[in-house]
């Protein structure tokens, strides 16, 4: 059998589960996750082999009307991954919306065969809601296949896989076969801080943080790794909210994130965090792209 590869690009508004249905396909944990909508904020790339196929899975930050410099970033991000790819995954959890327009519009531009997938069905009642979904979607658009799942409980992922294969490509694959993902090990660790931080804070907070690292320095010897890790705000009443009461919060932070690191990497890391104010930082094209959004 020939080998075969493609790229899917997944989209759809913010919190609908993209990042819940790569982990749950690739079979590893590679996007972070949160109640919290906009989660993601620049495309991650998720590899999947099985046999001779390769899926390349493009998550992609929830498309939307951008407020400030960095949601600009960031439905860019999500605009240009349809550019790679061979087909796209729209992923909803409701009735269509006058909002899923600015979806509908991009995907119409591309061109490219479109799978409707209706995400968490395991909290709709009956099937008569899900049929309800795909009538509302079949209004404006003429979609490939239409897919329920639920990225969750993993419900029906082997059928969503085998209809992809027929949009791979036959020929070499485009990553070495024990590839998850291109997001480099630094990457993975600063969103994993970010995670927690969208976990434990509330309101403006969790949209106004990003995380660098500063310093990460392995220990083959004995397997550990000491990272300090810089995390950023824009205004000092968030910097009190982030730390808490006598640092607590920040250090449950850190806690549950060096726990997270060191299940995803199998080694013992040591975290040390701090949070410095950058005022505005959102609007600031120089620094969103420093900060690593600009891409």
């Amino acid at each position: 059998m020939a080998s075969k590869s493609g790229f899917v690009a997944i989209i759809g508004k913010p919190n609908v589960g993209k990042s819940t249905l790569i982990n749950a396909l690739i079979g590893e944990k590679i996007a972070i996750t949160s109640p919290k909508v906009q989660t993601t904020r620049f495309r991650i790339t998720g590899i999947l082999n099985e046999g001779e196929n390769q899926f390349v899975f493009i998550d992609t930050p929830g498309m939307h009307k951008p407020y400030h410099g960095l949601g600009k970033s960031m439905d860019k991000s999500a605009t240009d991954a349809l550019m790679d790819a061979d087909a796209i995954m729209w992923v909803v959890d409701q009735t269509y919306r006058r909002t899923d327009e600015v979806i509908l519009e991009r995907i119409k531009y591309s061109h490219l065969p479109v799978i409707l997938v209706i995400n968490k069905i395991d909290t709709l009642e009956n099937k008569a809601e899900i049929d309800k979904i795909i009538i509302s979607f079949l209004k404006v658009h003429e979609f490939k296949h239409i897919v329920p799942i639920s990225a969750k409980d993993q419900t029906h992922l082997t059928q969503l896989k085998e209809t992809l294969v027929e949009y791979l490509v036959e020929g070499p694959h485009y990553y070495p076969d024990d590839y998850v993902t291109d997001q480099t090990d630094e990457s993975r660790m600063t969103e994993i801080i970010r995670e927690r931080i969208l976990y434990y804070t509330e309101q403006e907070v969790p949209h106004s943080v990003a995380v660098m690292l500063e310093s990460f320095k392995f220990n083959e010897e004995l397997n550990t790794m000491d990272i300090d890790a810089l995390i950023i705000v824009e205004r000092d009443s968030q910097k009190g909210i982030l730390i808490g009461k006598n640092g607590e919060k920040l250090k449950r932070i850190g806690t549950e994130a060096r726990k997270e690191i060191n299940k995803i990497f199998d080694m013992k890391i040591h975290l040390s965090l701090w949070v410095k104010v950058k005022k505005d930082w959102r609007n600031d094209p120089t620094t969103v792209s420093r900060y690593g959004y600009g891409k």
